[in-house]
């Protein structure tokens, strides 16, 4: 019987953000799956005003990773980068005919998960590619 190995993972959260999660989505979808490095890279020079919030997120969850399952930040991956609805203030601003129209303001929650990633031995990949080509040969 094979056991199969358990995935150490790190996680972070970051509780009401200002901003809507549709717009921090757009973060999330852009890391996930990245290396950690890389990721942070993205969000540093990203144009989105969020990006500086989501890169405290991540760079929380690397250093859980690093300081509470002492795991190798070099070979960290997101493995996952969500994002949730929060609270949404309700404002109002004067309209048309003496109306009130409503503002709102909605906040975001941010969930970013670190795992380390396997190191898979290069002999059985090279493998896998020449079985490969000899089937469509």
């Amino acid at each position: 019987m094979v056991k199969k190995q358990e995935v150490k993972t790190a996680k972070a959260k970051a509780r009401m953000i200002r901003v809507s999660p549709r717009k921090l989505n757009l973060l999330a979808e852009s890391i996930r799956g990245l290396k950690a490095g890389k990721a942070v890279a993205q969000l540093t020079f990203s144009k989105k005003r969020v990006a500086e919030e989501a890169k405290k997120v991540l760079l929380s969850a690397i250093a859980n990773a690093e300081n509470n399952n002492n795991m190798d930040v070099d070979r960290l991956v997101v493995k996952e980068a969500y994002v949730g609805k929060a609270m949404v203030m309700k404002r109002f601003h004067a309209g048309a005919k003496g109306r009130g129209n409503r503002i709102l303001k909605p906040f975001s929650n941010m969930t970013v998960v670190v795992a380390e990633q396997e190191a898979a031995p290069k002999a059985a990949t090279k493998a896998k590619k020449t079985t490969k080509q000899k089937e469509t040969k």
